[in-house]
């Protein structure tokens, strides 16, 4: 699948994938490979995404990642990369359901389930001519790699935005209906207290008038 891609590898050890993050650097260095930017990242036992080293432009050291690979990192971060990354305790309210978790054919799935606890993974956005690079570079770290097009990924982020804007939307549709439905109540408990009060008092002056016309 060689052209415009995003893959992720997952390495048991984080010393393999701090090497092969230097080796994508390298390949982007000889021309191999058009790296246009990684990340090293990492899931606690609590689901909490860890970015460990990140890069935009290899050919500017330091700068970190706010293009494709940080909207990735923000998807896996998100209620659904926790979802697939297995942590429990951290799933109500969350924007996405079961059914996303497991569709096979989901980018977000496929790359959420390389970044499981325990694990250190590497993704990075980049062009080759030849899968075998890349492939054969990670192989050798005990890296297997997921690859997708770019213009997949970008799709389901975009439709990923989509879904947590109609949630979002919809939650502050519900929690002012809650409001109104709430305020109602509130208004007629007070109405009924008054009235309450009311035949209170009522009650309390007619038994004053009774008892004032039992004296004459």
């Amino acid at each position: 699948m060689s052209g415009e891609n995003v893959i992720a590898v997952s390495f048991a050890e984080t010393s393999a994938a701090y090497e092969a993050f230097s080796n994508l650097k390298d390949l982007d260095g000889q021309g191999q490979v058009s790296l246009g930017g990684a990340a090293i990242i990492e899931r606690d036992e609590n689901g909490q995404l860890i970015t460990k080293d990140e890069v935009e432009d290899p050919h500017l050291s330091g700068t970190s990642t706010g293009g494709m690979i940080g909207l990735v990192v923000g998807i896996l971060g998100g209620p659904f990369g926790v979802l697939i990354g297995g942590a429990t305790g951290l799933l109500i309210g969350s924007l996405f359901d079961m059914e996303d978790a497991t569709d096979e054919g989901s980018v977000r799935a496929a790359i959420s389930n390389t970044v499981s606890p325990g694990k250190t993974v590497v993704i990075a956005e980049l062009s080759d001519q030849s899968d075998d690079v890349v492939d054969n570079a990670m192989a050798r770290l005990g890296g297997r790699v997921l690859r997708r097009t770019v213009e997949e990924v970008e799709a389901e982020i975009a439709a990923a935005d989509e879904a947590q804007t109609a949630a979002k939307r919809e939650a502050r549709t519900k929690l002012h209906a809650e409001r109104r439905s709430e305020l109602k109540e509130q208004i007629q408990q007070k109405v009924e207290a008054l009235k309450e009060r009311q035949q209170e008092l009522h009650a309390r002056q007619k038994q004053k008038l009774e008892e004032l016309q039992a004296k004459l």
